[in-house]
């Protein structure tokens, strides 16, 4: 099995293509309120838990605090209709063949999320269950992303040293717990850098997932383009040294090359 203990998989947007399901409940959480749910508030609530992504989208619509518990209960409530829905959840491309490899190596994989049991469960009935040797919801940890306390449970559960460990990560927020735990962290990115001239209009139900190659459904340029873009931003330009890699797709990743990124990130730090 080689120097690598585990992985920790991240799950919206990183293993499963939820975000568009998130981002149905969303806006209609904002209609709700009597405002629009936009790309900005998107960006801004990616990664975080729903008890600080809430409090984002209601302070960007300017509507009190006093409306957080029970936007989030709605949120929580319609979400978990969606992600019941047959054919929604969907596998990022890559996923299950590098959860297989894993498995088929002997590396424990975890799934670690800020989504809560009654949202993982629905995954874990499409991805499957047996390939996680153990599942941390972000209502089983007292703090979540951007605190490294649900990695840190997911290797104490697993009994490994989180120096041993690679975090699979598409936030920023994530990311971040990620390296606070001491795990090497790999970013892949699931939302292209901001482009003003291309947001979108509120989509009326969870749309298709895009092709893992060919130009961005978004933006129009190349995965590869895009990360580049990622990676000059200024928010991501100061976790760069810090992560063990950044790749546009869990294509590009398999147990040697975790292995091998691994490797070189504990010789950096």
């Amino acid at each position: 099995m080689g120097s690598l203990a585990a992985v920790f998989f991240d799950m919206d947007g990183l293993l499963v293509d939820t975000e568009p399901i998130w981002t149905v409940a969303e806006h209609e959480a904002a209609a709700r309120l009597g405002g629009t749910f936009t790309p900005a508030m998107k960006r801004a609530m990616i990664g975080h838990g729903i008890d600080t992504a809430v409090p984002i989208m209601v302070t960007m619509l300017g509507q009190p605090l006093s409306a957080v518990e029970e936007t989030a209960q709605f949120l929580l409530r319609r979400s978990a209709e969606l992600f019941r829905e047959p054919g929604v959840i969907v596998a990022q491309p890559g996923a299950l063949e590098l959860l297989t490899a894993l498995h088929e190596r002997g590396v424990p994989t975890a799934l670690v999320s800020s989504s809560f049991r009654n949202l993982m469960d629905p995954v874990l009935e499409i991805v499957g269950r047996d390939l996680f040797a153990v599942t941390v919801a972000g209502d089983e940890v007292h703090r979540r992303k951007p605190d490294p306390e649900p990695y840190l449970s997911a290797a104490a559960h697993l009994g490994v040293d989180p120096r041993a460990c690679i975090v699979l990560e598409d936030s920023l927020s994530g990311a971040s717990a990620g390296i606070a735990a001491g795990c090497a962290t790999i970013m892949v990115p699931s939302m292209p850098p901001h482009d003003p001239t291309t947001d979108l209009p509120a989509p009326t139900a969870p749309p298709a997932p895009p092709a893992p190659t060919g130009p961005s459904a978004v933006t129009g340029r190349s995965a590869e383009a895009d990360l580049q873009a990622l990676a000059d931003l200024p928010e991501v330009a100061h976790l760069r040294d810090q992560l063990a890699g950044l790749v546009a797709s869990l294509h590009a990743l398999d147990p040697d090359s975790l292995e091998n990124l691994l490797a070189a990130h504990r010789t950096r730090t």
